[in-house]
């Protein structure tokens, strides 16, 4: 008699299928140059890999098969997706050049993925666990998609003088990704019952703006994400000193294992 298997294990898995059906949608809309609907696919597909992780925990349903299905949707969501789509906007133009970063961008993410595989298990000083090592991919994919993301909102005339931006914006995202620039884990940051009801507004005028004004809205996201970059490294320097903390056990058996 086979072994049945639990619903809760299921749902996880059911969510990231749909999380990657968006991206090869998204890679659809693409190819027919609706960049529109393509953006909006990513960001959805965004939103359900933040879920699918957080739901299989809580429900009791986590299991290697869904992580490793999870990384495998995030390399195509947010690593063939989105330099595709940046390589069809823009970057084709530049020849040789154009292709090369696309390549670059996305064996990056690909890289990037495989040393959070690696990592993901190394037990963490709990400080340690609020930040990632580099630029997570769905991070990455927005930082590609900025000069989309400006084109279709409000802001384009940034892109009047900015002849080379999207040859620029990919290197610096694939050199983040695969840096080991500390960055807030936004998923693990735990909040206090006197901020919940500050969160459920400020996520309701999230929403709203996002609906209304989805393209300036992501815009100002994206720029806000990378002005925290810079501000996770002194904050994450500055807790090593306090707790004096270190990392180079963990890097020693990152190193012994990529080797």
């Amino acid at each position: 008699m086979k072994k049945a298997i639990s619903i809760r294990s299921v749902i996880p898995n059911i969510i990231t299928v749909l999380g990657l059906s968006l991206g090869l949608t998204a890679i659809k809309f693409t190819l027919v140059q609706n960049f529109h609907s393509a953006i909006i696919c990513i960001v959805i597909a965004a939103v359900l890999d933040a879920a699918d992780g957080r739901i299989a925990r809580l429900i009791k349903g986590t299991s290697k098969f869904g992580a490793e299905l999870d990384s495998l949707a995030d390399f195509v969501n947010f690593g063939v997706a989105p330099a595709l789509m940046l390589y069809i906007w823009d970057l084709n133009v530049y020849g040789n050049l154009g292709w090369v970063v696309t390549l670059i961008y996305i064996i990056c993410c690909c890289l990037r993925l495989a040393r959070f595989n690696l990592t993901s298990n190394i037990v963490k000083n709990p400080i340690l666990d609020n930040f990632f090592t580099g630029v997570p991919s769905p991070a990455g994919a927005g930082i590609v998609l900025l000069p989309i993301i400006i084109s279709l909102g409000n802001f384009s005339f940034l892109l009047d003088e900015a002849q080379y931006f999207p040859v620029i914006i990919i290197i610096i995202s694939s050199f983040l990704m695969i840096s080991k620039i500390p960055t807030y884990a936004f998923k693990k940051i735990k909040i206090t019952k006197a901020y919940v009801l500050l969160i459920m507004l400020f996520s309701v005028l999230l929403f709203g703006f996002l609906i209304t004004y989805t393209f300036n809205t992501l815009f100002v996201i994206g720029v806000m994400y990378l002005m925290s970059i810079p501000a996770s490294f002194f904050h994450l320097r500055y807790l090593k000193n306090k707790h004096n903390l270190k990392t180079d056990s963990d890097e020693s058996l990152i190193s012994e294992d990529v080797l």
